[in-house]
């Protein structure tokens, strides 16, 4: 069973005076009173102290001794140790300082550095070695530092050594691993690389995997997990220990702040962060979650969102499609990545300057991508828009075969009569940063529909040179991409000439 202190509550004290909490809002608790015979956390403080001097902080104390609990054959009580804690309290401080007890006390084997980029890694292996180097009777012992891209190493006398290895699906391969640590665990958004890494530990009976992180998304599911796991108390091996603010907190509670900054008043001053809560809270958005991540250690439902849910909701008009407007509609197909889920949008501009975006029909389930294979031209046949476009270089290329114009080489049938295919390719960035900005600026409208509401509420941005696109690393967004594609088309769309109804009756 896990513990949980009561949720923090607004409160009016003076930041001066407050302290972050030494104990997590969540943790697991021990099977039995912790001493230094059940627990190798006390060892561990000890070595900080007195041979590297760089004591714990309180917090840290506390948290090597409760995750280092042993059980009564000696093994550890947890195969994996899970902690969450904000930013900038001393999270990597704790791996960086147990890698050289582990390595110089307990002469483990193989200790192995995991991180999202190796150079993530390499900092704190780095240091690691810094500190054994300023260390006199540690920095006798080592034997060899490799530092070489891919190759990195660090031995010691008796054979113990430590190796780091970037977050991917060669985590640690081939190698039998006695202590892991993982950072920024939030930023695995598949099983591909905690999965080698784990494999690792299999054939080690004493082997322990530490797991280090802030809150991450919806997108982050090994996080989101192995967390759910841990407090359901389903594995006595996975333990949690997690300084957060309840998720309802108030961002400029400082009783919330204290909970999810255990160094607050200590390393973290509380004026500065209190300041950049209020800040984070005025402007809303991409700020407040980010805020809430990284220094409320909330999870949210995506950390770097492409439209504010607030924008989103601004937009909201219900009204069809105008039929008057059919001449100048244009639609756009999309898939997901799984193949599970394909969407059709269409778009028209308004009288008013808006573009009217609306999903016209949906395909789910594992044959997703053969329906829209073959109810795709019926679709289009009903719909009529001028033009359908879809995204060669994406999921889509599965059902290029139908979707591609194909009739200058005699293949009949596709697409329908007046309707231009458009593939999207080059202005994908123009395509999504153009539809955020519709969307900020209520030059959009939608009938509030609810599947590509919840799509939108988790789209993301991707990085892609000086712009953006909508990253599909976090789940269904085929549904925003059909929209945005649709908008896109429908305001590049040649005009068309005005022509009289006197010209009409002529002809």
């Amino acid at each position: 069973m896990v513990l949980s202190l009561a949720s923090s509550t607004s409160s009016a004290l003076d930041a001066s005076s407050v302290l972050g909490r030494t104990e997590p809002r969540l943790w697991t608790p021990p099977l039995r009173p912790l001493t230094p015979d059940t627990s190798m956390g006390f060892e561990q403080i000890e070595f900080a102290r007195d041979v590297v001097r760089m004591p714990l902080d309180p917090w840290q104390e506390w948290l090597v001794v409760h995750a280092g609990e042993l059980l009564p054959d000696g093994r550890p009580r947890f195969r994996v140790v899970l902690v969450l804690v904000s930013r900038q309290n001393g999270k990597t401080t704790v791996p960086k300082l147990l890698t050289l007890h582990w390595m110089y006390v307990d002469r483990f084997p193989m200790v192995l550095g995991v991180s999202s980029k190796l150079e993530y890694a390499r900092e704190v292996w780095m240091a690691s070695i810094n500190l054994a180097k300023a260390t006199p009777e540690l920095a006798a012992e080592i034997v060899n530092v490799r530092t070489a891209n891919g190759q990195e190493e660090f031995a010691i006398v008796g054979g113990a050594r430590a190796k780091i290895a970037a977050a991917n699906d060669d985590a640690g391969r081939s190698l039998s691993i006695d202590r892991l640590y993982v950072d920024e665990l939030r930023q695995h958004h598949s099983y591909t690389a905690w999965a080698a890494a784990e494999s690792t530990m299999n054939a080690r009976p004493h082997a322990q995997a530490w797991l280090l992180s802030n809150a991450g998304s919806d997108a982050s599911i090994v996080l989101n997990d192995l967390r759910e796991a841990a407090l359901s108390g389903v594995d006595e091996r996975l333990g949690v220990f997690e300084w957060s603010a309840d998720e309802h907190a108030d961002p400029t509670d400082l009783e919330a702040l204290a909970q999810a900054n255990p160094n607050l008043g200590r390393r973290l001053n509380a004026d500065t962060l209190l300041a950049s809560a209020r800040r984070a809270v005025e402007l809303g958005g991409e700020a407040l979650t980010t805020f809430k991540t990284e220094n409320m250690c909330i999870r949210v439902q995506v950390l770097n969102p492409a439209i504010d849910p607030g924008d989103w909701a601004g937009c909201c008009d219900p009204a069809p499609l105008d039929v008057e407007q059919r001449q100048r509609l244009a639609a756009c197909v999309d898939l997901s990545p799984d193949g599970t889920h394909a969407t059709l949008a269409a778009a028209v501009v308004l009288a008013d300057g808006r573009v009217r975006v609306e999903t016209v029909h949906e395909w789910t389930g594992p044959d997703a991508a053969t329906q829209l294979e073959r109810e795709l031209p019926a679709w289009a046949e009903r719909v009529r828009p001028t033009v359908l476009g879809w995204y060669p270089g994406g999921p889509a290329a599965a059902v290029a075969a139908r979707l591609v114009d194909r009739r200058k080489e005699g293949v009949r049938g596709w697409p329908p009569r007046g309707v231009r295919v458009a593939e999207i390719r080059g202005e994908m960035t123009a395509v999504c940063m153009g539809f955020a900005k519709e969307v900020k600026a209520r030059t959009l409208a939608h009938s509030g529909q609810s599947m590509p509401g919840a799509q939108v509420a988790k789209a993301e941005r991707l990085r892609r040179g000086d712009g953006w696109v909508f990253t599909r690393a976090g789940g269904q967004v085929d549904a925003v991409y059909a929209m945005a594609g649709a908008a896109h088309l429908v305001r590049t769309m040649p005009k068309l000439r005005a022509v009289s109804r006197r010209t009409r009756s002529a002809s």
